[in-house]
């Protein structure tokens, strides 16, 4: 069953960065992220910004993936840690698609971070 989580965690978590990697190359989707703030295309320095997004997207996949006995058993000890900082991640994103003020965000990412924040929870105990 863990790894149903995991595999429902690394889907989200792959779509968040399809959706990084996609405002990144400037597509006019600023409407859906960062509370509406900067709508249409982002500006240069968030965009960049959206690219160490999805280092640390990856970084965490790499730990759920460890954490799940997927890969690099020797590093099961660390994934250990490391998921709960995944989880506490996806608490706050959970808090914050919940309460923005773009309406659009809220709609499509709520709903994405809530799913994730339940499953990585289910992966940390495991």
């Amino acid at each position: 069953m863990e790894l149903i989580f995991a595999y429902i965690v690394l889907f989200l978590i792959f779509c968040v960065i399809i959706f990084q990697i996609m405002l990144v190359s400037g597509m006019p989707l600023g409407e859906y992220a960062m509370g509406g703030k900067f709508p249409g295309k982002f500006p240069l320095k968030i965009r960049i910004s959206a690219v160490f997004q999805i280092f640390i997207l990856i970084f965490f996949s790499i730990i759920v993936l460890i954490r799940s006995g997927i890969i690099f058993n020797e590093y099961l000890e660390f994934s250990e840690i490391g998921i709960w900082f995944v989880f506490a991640f996806s608490v706050v994103a959970s808090v914050l698609n919940t309460i923005t003020p773009s309406h659009k965000e809220r709609k499509i990412w709520a709903p994405v971070s809530i799913i994730l924040m339940i499953c990585t929870f289910f992966v940390a105990i495991s």
